[in-house]
């Protein structure tokens, strides 16, 4: 009986012993599961994170349209509404070195595309931005030729025989197409007439027809800052 009881009583101690490192690993396995959870959270919250373009992309042929997006109304003249008129910006880069490309047109059924000027050529590893109208004014080179005055006449008898030359003035030449920082031709592109209205967090098909690369098909979305993202 007392043999017994001290055997019972040696095995005590172990017995607290290994619950207490049951409980310790216990603690220690719970913490590494908090931790990983915080880690995988922290991952996942950065992926989502990542800046994101506000316009769509696509590539056809040697051509890559970038950031593909209707602007949110910045003035009067824009309302994204049916029967007003909408931007459409984007930036179309010719990744050929060897030969230019040309925007035959713009589509879509949301109503009429004007594109200004009217005949863009993407020059070989050039490229073209859409841009708002605001940005083409503020970059258009501006060029003005003073008028020659007349010619003095003489006095005395040899005036009544001599006529004044009329005054002549050059004409200006055409102003060049405004350009990007970067060296990017800038152009105009309005959607008139719209049959609907444009709704942020959709997206809207609009075909893009190049005369060497070719067609193709964008689902553009609207532009989440509004602004026009100028290339440089």
């Amino acid at each position: 009986m007392t043999a017994l009881k001290a055997t019972t009583a040696s095995n005590a101690p172990r017995l607290v012993v290994r619950r207490g490192a049951v409980a310790v690993a216990a603690l220690a396995a719970g913490a590494a599961l908090v931790l990983s959870g915080c880690s995988s959270g922290q991952q996942a919250q950065t992926a989502r994170e990542v800046s994101a373009v506000n316009g769509n992309t696509a590539d056809v042929g040697q051509v890559a349209l970038r950031d593909v997006r209707f602007l949110l109304p910045q003035s009067a003249d824009y309302s994204n509404t049916k029967g007003g008129k909408a931007l459409l910006a984007f930036t179309a880069a010719n990744d050929n070195a060897g030969q230019p490309d040309q925007l035959s047109s713009i589509t879509t059924d949301l109503g009429t595309v004007k594109i200004t000027p009217s005949a863009v050529t993407i020059d070989a590893s050039g490229a073209v931005v859409a841009a708002g109208p605001d940005a083409m004014h503020m970059n258009a080179p501006t060029s003005s030729a003073a008028p020659t005055s007349s010619a003095t006449p003489t006095s005395g008898a040899a005036a009544a025989s001599t006529t004044s030359a009329a005054p002549s003035s050059s004409v200006a030449p055409a102003a060049a197409q405004p350009t990007t920082a970067t060296g990017a031709k800038e152009i105009l592109v309005e959607v008139d007439n719209l049959t609907q209205d444009l709704t942020p967090g959709l997206t809207y098909p609009v075909t893009f027809n190049f005369k060497e690369a070719g067609t193709v098909l964008v689902n553009v979305p609207i532009d989440a800052s509004g602004s026009a993202h100028k290339a440089g």
